[in-house]
């Protein structure tokens, strides 16, 4: 958990509910601590709340006397109870999806706690707040009889003139330009950075769908109007336009560069022709889409290097515990695991958890829940992974929130573009071969590797009944990951299994 996205203010607010906490000589901060600290505060909550009349009083909080704030002290999530990490997660997860990432304010944790089910929750509800009402305007009460404003200034519009024709037929074509010359330095990345067919298909698509929008626009008089010799710009630059430290940031570059000229045909478009504005705002969304699934794609390529043996633990499937088919695994080099149990009750699985979270830690390995992304929070896990039938990519981020990381399991090659598009981190490919941990009615088994591994370069790895007998056929299909269950914990030796595995993929 990145605390140093929070806000000053709301860091503040943070730290103060720490001291509640010690204060009332809590052995963890909650809910309440974290409620009570934004009336402690000058903040936007705070004038949110007392627009509707909420303070202090009507939710009978005490304030105390002595208000000074202790000195700073390095902040860890141990030190709140599970509700408040869920809550302090979920306020940086609204916060991404606000669009004020490294912003996270009073008003994002005031969100998350109306969001979250607890007693604070409960007590701000009683009083009619909700939490999709806090980031619209607060209710104003019109005044019936208040005098209209007069001016002395006036404004008055003149005709169009063939000037102006030509001056928006200039900017419509320069920023068309801009976006098929960005557009094609992205799926040149896409092709030969990546060697992605599904993004580069993706990209040619885009690009087929601008050209069809703009030939809704006068071709000769857009050539007409362009005067490059003319064009201020071309005699504005800087060092920094010549300069670019690595693919990736040319990328980001011509992302942006795409998404300004396209918003720009949309604005100067709507003065010749209101559906064409609608076609170039649907790329644009588009745009931020495969902007994302591009960036992620290189991302989770760099974060997941190395990492191309996965082991699923479930505690039965191990002859001789869990404890032990872990570490044997990780002793050989396994770097990623996933807690993978049914049927636990909660309290068991997060205590369990807890447990593998040190073993993991002790080799500098990921641990990863399946299908619960609110435990993997808990247990202050890498990540969830969730299946076709669990949670959607999105939900499960906005409580996990942008650090770690999502995995989805996919059994076709239109679930996996798919989980691409939707901004999973990886994928679960299969099931390859009839497995003793999971039964499925169809196996898409080889071919399916072989689709994806032609077309997906976001990292994946192939999964279900995969040992050491078989796996030279999976990566003869293409992998260069697998993930295994009793292949490993199913040994007698799992050090000596997951060895083999290792060789193989290494090889």
């Amino acid at each position: 958990m990145r605390f140093d996205a929070f806000t000053p203010g709301a860091l503040r607010t943070i730290r103060r509910s720490l001291w509640l906490a010690r204060r009332s000589q809590d052995v963890a901060c909650l809910p309440d601590h974290l409620l009570h600290a934004l009336f402690l505060e000058e903040n936007r909550s705070l004038e949110f709340l007392a627009a509707r009349g909420v303070t202090a009083a009507t939710l009978q909080l005490e304030l105390p006397a002595e208000m000074d704030l202790p000195a700073d002290e390095p902040l860890e999530l141990q030190l709140f109870d599970e509700l408040a990490q869920v809550i302090l997660t979920q306020a940086r997860s609204q916060a991404v999806e606000s669009g004020t990432h490294d912003h996270v304010g009073t008003e994002h944790l005031l969100w998350a706690l109306l969001h979250t089910p607890s007693d604070a929750a409960k007590r701000l509800a009683d009083l009619g707040l909700r939490p999709e009402e806090l980031f619209a305007p607060a209710p104003r009460t019109p005044d019936l009889n208040a005098e209209p404003l007069t001016s002395e200034s006036r404004l008055d519009l003149r005709e169009a003139t063939p000037s102006d024709a030509t001056e928006t037929y200039r900017i419509l074509d320069a920023a068309a330009n801009r976006v098929r010359e960005g557009l094609r330095v992205i799926e040149d990345y896409g092709r030969f950075g990546l060697d992605d067919s599904l993004l580069a298909r993706e990209l040619k698509e885009l690009r087929h769908a601008l050209t069809a929008a703009l030939s809704r626009l006068p071709s000769q008089a857009l050539l007409a109007a362009r005067d490059t010799l003319g064009d201020v710009g071309t005699r504005i630059s800087t060092q920094a336009e010549y300069r670019r430290s690595s693919p990736v940031v040319v990328l980001q570059a011509a992302w942006k560069r795409v998404q300004e000229a396209l918003r720009s045909l949309e604005e100067y478009g709507k003065i010749l022709d209101a559906d064409f504005c609608g076609l170039i705002e649907q790329l644009r969304y588009r745009t931020y889409t495969l902007e994302k699934a591009f960036l992620l794609c290189t991302t989770n390529r760099d974060r997941l290097a190395g990492q191309q043996l996965y082991l699923l633990v479930t505690q039965n499937l191990c002859d001789h515990g869990a404890g032990p088919a872990i570490r044997g695994a990780l002793e050989a080099g396994v770097r990623i695991v996933q807690v993978r149990e049914k049927s636990l009750r909660d309290r068991e699985l997060v205590e369990y958890a807890r447990r593998v979270r040190l073993l993991t830690r002790e080799f500098d390995a990921l641990l990863i829940m399946n299908d619960r992304p609110d435990l993997a929070v808990l247990v202050d896990a890498d990540g969830v992974h969730v299946g076709q039938e669990e949670l959607s990519v999105h939900d499960a981020r906005r409580i996990v929130g942008p650090d770690r990381l999502v995995g989805v399991s996919t059994h076709s090659i239109e679930q996996a573009r798919q989980a691409v598009l939707d901004g999973a981190d990886y994928l679960g490919v299969g099931p390859t071969f009839p497995s003793g941990t999971k039964s499925f009615v169809e196996f898409p088994g080889l071919e399916f590797v072989h689709e994806v591994a032609r077309e997906i370069s976001l990292p994946w790895f192939a999964i279900g009944g995969i040992h050491g007998g078989n796996v030279q056929q999976v990566i003869g299909a293409g992998a260069r990951r697998v993930a295994v269950s009793a292949a490993i914990c199913g040994e007698s030796v799992p050090r000596d299994a997951a060895g083999e595995l290792l060789a193989w993929l290494r090889a």
